[in-house]
């Protein structure tokens, strides 16, 4: 029960929080998909995380935005592809991709498809 209270809470999360999760592939409040780095950062607003993700791509700015948005925190601009070590999965939003590093892959898988993207598990 406690499992599916989770799951139901973090769906209603990524619905409401499109701004966050959404933004960067559909020119809402999110960071742009520019430049050709990544962004490292603590993803939390007031139903789901804190997880550590990383956005890519991105420029410095994009991830000042992204560090801004919501409760997010910690963000790390850096060049090239997002780290795949340790990551738990990815959601493939076409312009943007935003690798996870922590939480449950079927709760993330989910998430994923609400953003209109496709989840590639790391296993």
């Amino acid at each position: 029960m406690r499992k599916m209270l989770s799951l139901f809470i973090f769906t209603v999360a990524l619905m409401s929080s499109g701004n966050v999760f959404a933004g960067a592939h559909d020119g809402g409040g999110g960071a742009a998909a520019s430049g050709d780095g990544h962004c490292n950062y603590t993803m939390e607003n007031m139903f789901a995380g804190p997880f550590k993700v990383c956005r890519m791509p991105t420029d410095a700015a994009g991830c000042e935005e992204l560090g801004n948005t919501d409760d997010n925190a910690d963000a790390v601009s850096g060049d090239g592809a997002c780290p795949a070590e340790g990551a738990v999965g990815t959601c493939d939003m076409g312009d943007v991709k935003e690798v996870y590093y922590e939480g449950d892959p079927g709760g993330l898988e989910i998430g994923c498809g609400f953003q209109s993207g496709e989840w590639i598990s790391a296993e």
